[in-house]
């Protein structure tokens, strides 16, 4: 037999199979398409509306990711932003009292307008963070809040309830419900057993 004999006798031995393959393939989908042929009308159209529903969801799903990402990035850039302004009412504040207490400078009949220049910096830069949301955590005789808070001393005071802020040593801000930073405070604490001893003691004396 000659060699190309040999070949069309090995591709007809192969075509069979792939015949028999793409019969299988055909029956299969014919047999989807007589499923779905039995189906009724309502449950075609069950079956579009869910398709439609999932699909919708999906949709919907990605846009309340895609507003929640553009929600967090514009709100981490706020909040860097407001942190870094917070410095420069910072420096405007000390440098305010610097001058304020500098008995050279007192003597100078400039200061008190030069002071009133910088208050009217100091206020703008207030109405823009109030603008902005940012406002300054309230510690005016208010209990210890250690979520807004940072006790930096203790003061004895037997008029006060114990826990409660005395001094501001620094402001501190929120930025919505969002912490910028703690008010540094000094906090009222009662007079121990030992203090009431001592005090005691150097009475009798």
């Amino acid at each position: 037999m000659s060699e190309n004999n040999k070949e069309k006798t090995i591709t007809k031995q192969e075509n069979p199979k792939t015949n028999n393959e793409g019969k299988f393939k055909e029956s299969d989908i014919n047999k989807k398409k007589d499923k779905l042929n039995e189906l009724t009308v309502e449950e075609k159209l069950n079956i579009s509306e869910d398709k439609l529903l999932r699909s919708l969801a999906e949709i919907e799903n990605q846009r309340r990711r895609f507003e929640k990402e553009i929600k967090d990035a514009f709100e981490f850039g706020s909040y860097n932003f407001a942190k870094e302004s917070l410095a420069i009412l910072d420096n405007l504040q000390r440098e305010k009292e610097a001058i304020k207490n500098d008995e050279k400078l007192k003597e100078n009949k400039d200061l008190d307008k030069f002071l009133d220049n910088i208050s009217i910096i100091e206020k703008d830069l207030i109405s823009i963070f109030e603008k902005n949301n940012i406002k300054k955590i309230d510690t005016d005789n208010n209990k210890f809040d250690p979520n807004i808070h940072q006790a930096m001393s203790e003061i004895e005071d037997e008029k006060t309830e114990a826990g409660t802020v005395l001094q501001e040593i620094q402001a501190g801000y929120m930025l919505g419900d969002r912490l910028l930073r703690p008010s540094l405070v000094s906090v009222s604490k009662k007079k121990t057993s030992k203090d009431h001893e001592n005090i005691d003691k150097k009475e009798e004396k």
